[in-house]
């Protein structure tokens, strides 16, 4: 259980959301020292809620004074990450080192390859809040692929991402992350800090679309209480896929990625730190 003012932590985590699920077990096993906050003190966190139109200092008195404070909730445009990190740092301090957890929704500038260097959305207004905090505190940027694992499964997504066999055809790349693997990118960068530098954060491949589909239409454990609808609707998302690759002359599956768009390129965070994902593929 936490302390509700716990003194010096390694690492304070703003919002204790699906993250947190992975990331404070790691935590404990590995003997780092930790706070959490949510918006409303749930579970032994801190109750605190950033209000991006607050200029008070007394919110931020709640929480401790942390080596690496990292933010887990989206900020944007300008103005937010200087409020943030500066009102906290009025309290604590200025040794202190952040992380945020941004979106690889930004790098969509390239329909190819993309990795840590490539261009970027600027006037996305996530970008806006990430660049503002590399500048402003020499902040640590960690854009994450769609997130997996616990609670979140991909095979339950398909009905959400698509409606008709239209929808299906314009699928292409898809990149992924396990909750595990974030965790541990949070840890490895907490002790090898990279400051003012943006990473991608994936599994290190890129998925097809159609073929996670088609897999996904398979039997499973998972469907053991699926009803009959949902049945119907995971068998036509099947049939889609084959009456596609049928239509636009595809032999087998997965399609070439070279020929799907955009593609994510990670090893560059996972090389900085001398390690790879132990969650190496979509399960």
């Amino acid at each position: 259980m936490l302390r509700q003012k716990p003194k010096q932590v390694d690492i304070l985590i703003l919002g204790a959301g699906w993250t947190s699920t992975f990331l404070l077990p790691l935590l404990s096993a590995e003997t780092v020292s930790y706070a959490a906050t949510t918006t409303t003190g749930r579970d032994g966190t801190i109750p605190f809620k950033f209000d991006s139109e607050s200029q008070h200092t007394e919110p931020y008195r709640s929480l401790p004074p942390a080596q690496t404070v990292v933010i887990t909730f989206p900020l944007v445009g300008h103005g937010q990450s200087k409020q943030i990190t500066g009102l906290y740092r009025s309290v604590h301090g200025d040794n202190n080192q952040w992380i945020q957890l941004g979106s690889i929704g930004i790098f969509n500038q390239c329909d190819d390859w993309n990795d840590e260097n490539s261009p970027y959305d600027k006037e996305d207004k996530r970008a806006i809040a990430e660049d503002e905090l590399m500048s402003v505190v020499g902040g640590c940027v960690l854009d994450l692929a769609g997130l997996y694992g616990g609670t979140r499964k991909p095979r339950t997504w398909i009905p959400r991402l698509a409606k008709e066999k239209e929808d299906v055809r314009k699928r292409k790349t898809v990149h992924f992350v396990h909750g595990e693997d974030v965790a541990r990118a949070i840890l490895l960068t907490h002790r090898k800090f990279s400051p003012g530098k943006r990473f991608i954060i994936s599994d290190m491949r890129v998925y097809d679309w159609w073929d996670l589909i088609l897999s996904f239409s398979a039997p499973s454990e998972d469907h053991g209480s699926e009803t009959e609808e949902q049945k119907e609707q995971r068998l036509q998302f099947g049939k889609w896929v084959g009456e596609l690759m049928l239509d636009v002359g595809v032999r087998a599956l997965p399609r070439d990625v070279e020929g799907l768009g955009r593609k994510l390129d990670s090893r560059g965070f996972w090389k900085f730190h001398g390690t790879w994902p132990r969650h190496q593929r979509l399960a």
